[in-house]
């Protein structure tokens, strides 16, 4: 299976066939480095920076590695560093900015000093990493960045796959061992599975374990991985369990958390999006401004996250432990980043894991926006029995922080249901009331009340059926992108675009069904 664009619906059992066959787990790190040194075409070098020279080592003591190291290097002082690949606007040099300067500069000597000596014969790579290790008072976050630039071909052009990593070990040395290994898995990857990325992926991991490493952002550029879909790969990084959570832009680019978040307001709000209705834009906007107005607010260095949990891209299925349906993902987030929407994946189901996740990477207020009947869920303390301290350890880390909820209403029997209705059971009413006079949760005020009686789900299926007049349900552009590109099961013809170009009324929906879309009372389900 190829997790390229538009092709999400292959066959389940020709993936699992294509990644039995192609994935051969009993290659070990020494075997992998002897399969490139011993392959006359690839051809390279090596700049690490931090945390030993484990990957270039690797190569070495495998054996034949003359047969495919042109040079290794390490610019381990700063000012070495900046002589050599330029100085930043900002001095950090575990980035993916040094990492890039990195890659640019030595790929660029191996074509410059090689190519017309042995071009022809060669497919050349310039592998780089910048790490930072455990220090030896063992204070600092461990991680670091890893690339490599490759050509597929002699005199073709290049490609990049750019991860970062995160360093569980506890001891420098075994840090430095898990970068050596992976360093080695990803080099074997761009040139033994770069035609299978669901392969590639999973190979990162040989020879090490969830508890060593965390990758949690891959990116994939060039002309050899033109069909992979870089939001897939994120979407894969969690599902597989590489990290808890990944983000990508409303570019679709591939971003680091920490790199983006950092020592930002975040503001996150949570849904399935299927379809992205009138309902979430009212919550996002209300929420957003809400939060705004906070006085430990800077207005001028807010993020605002839209989050898909892995469980809600299940729900669809009576079977939570089915396939995500890869297609429903793409439409979902082809919606979110058309309104330009960073988004985030996680598989924090439980909302103190995640406002855990957000405070390791800022120390600045955060804000949850989430719908009245997840207020009901965060009370209801059966979610909590794998806890120790059941829901007051849960709380500690929720409301510890400097987070705060803010709470869209719901519509029930035609009563509006807000935080001054919400009755939790009775020995909890006084800690309810103790996070509401401590300004911990909030009603989000001048909603939009009309939305309340919308269903998500009846929505959907008002799309599906082409009933008349669901358009109002929706933002504008995202039925206009429904329409346009067949979305959610919307039935339609969709007609090649040289065919379009050339007979553009060929162009046009299938009948549509003559129901009258009609609103209820049930609550908001997607939040």
């Amino acid at each position: 299976m190829h997790l390229i664009k538009n092709g999400a619906g292959n066959s389940k059992i020709q993936s699992v066939i294509a990644m039995n066959i192609l994935h051969n787990t009993d290659l070990g790190t020494k075997q992998k480095a002897l399969a490139i040194n011993l392959n006359p075409k690839i051809y390279g070098s090596f700049a690490e920076i931090g945390a030993g020279q484990d990957v270039a080592a690797n190569f070495f003591k495998a054996g034949a590695s003359s047969g495919t190291i042109a040079k290794t290097m390490s610019a381990y002082d700063m000012t070495f560093s900046d002589a050599i690949y330029g100085a930043q606007q900002v001095r950090r040099y575990v980035s993916e900015n040094r990492l890039k300067s990195m890659l640019d500069h030595e790929y660029g000597l191996l074509i410059e000093r090689l190519a017309e000596q042995r071009g022809d014969t060669t497919t050349f790579f310039s592998f780089s990493n910048t790490v930072s290790a455990l220090n030896y008072h063992k204070t600092n976050d461990s991680h670091g960045w890893m690339g490599v630039r490759f050509q597929l071909e002699p005199n073709g052009p290049y490609n990049d796959v750019v991860l970062h990593v995160k360093l569980l070990d506890n001891d420098n040395n075994l840090q430095q061992q898990a970068v050596g290994v992976l360093g080695v898995n990803l080099m074997y990857a761009c040139f033994y599975y770069n035609e299978h990325p669901p392969v590639f992926l999973l190979s990162l991991m040989d020879d090490l374990s969830k508890d060593r490493i965390q990758i949690d952002m891959i990116r994939f550029e060039g002309p050899g991985f033109s069909k992979v879909d870089n939001r897939l790969m994120s979407l894969h990084l969690v599902k597989y369990g590489f990290s808890n959570a990944a983000v990508f832009g409303p570019d679709g680019k591939n971003q680091q958390p920490s790199e983006v978040l950092y020592k930002k307001h975040i503001v996150v709000v949570r849904g399935r999006f299927r379809p992205l209705i009138n309902v979430h834009m009212d919550m996002l906007n209300t929420g957003v401004k809400q939060f705004m107005q906070e006085p430990d607010v800077d207005k001028n260095n807010v993020m605002v996250i839209t989050e898909l949990t892995l469980q809600s891209l299940k729900e669809r299925n009576a079977d939570q432990s089915a396939e995500i349906d890869e297609k429903d993902f793409l439409e979902r987030v082809d919606i979110l980043c058309s309104l330009g929407q960073t988004v985030m994946i996680s598989n924090f189901h439980e909302y103190y894991k995640l406002v855990a996740y957000l405070s390791k990477i800022t120390k600045l207020k955060l804000g949850v926006v989430l719908g009245y009947p997840n207020l009901e869920y965060i009370f209801s303390e059966e979610h909590y029995n794998d806890l120790e301290g059941g829901i007051l350890e849960s709380f500690a880390t929720l409301f510890s922080r400097k987070v705060k909820l803010f709470i869209y209403p719901t519509l029930r029997d035609g009563v509006i249901w807000n935080c001054l209705r919400f009755y939790p059971p009775p020995h909890l009413i006084d800690l309810y009331r103790y996070l509401i006079a401590n300004n911990k949760i909030e009603d989000i005020r001048h909603y939009n009340e009309k939305n309340l009686s919308v269903d998500t789900n009846i929505v959907l299926d008002l799309i599906k059926q082409a009933s008349p007049g669901w358009e109002e349900y929706v933002p504008a552009e995202v039925a206009t992108m429904i329409k346009d590109r067949c979305l959610f099961g919307y039935p339609c013809e969709v007609v090649p675009a040289i065919e379009a170009e050339a007979h553009p009324a060929k162009s046009k929906k299938a009948d549509t069904a003559k129901s009258t879309p009609t609103q209820n009372d049930n609550p908001i389900k997607t939040f």
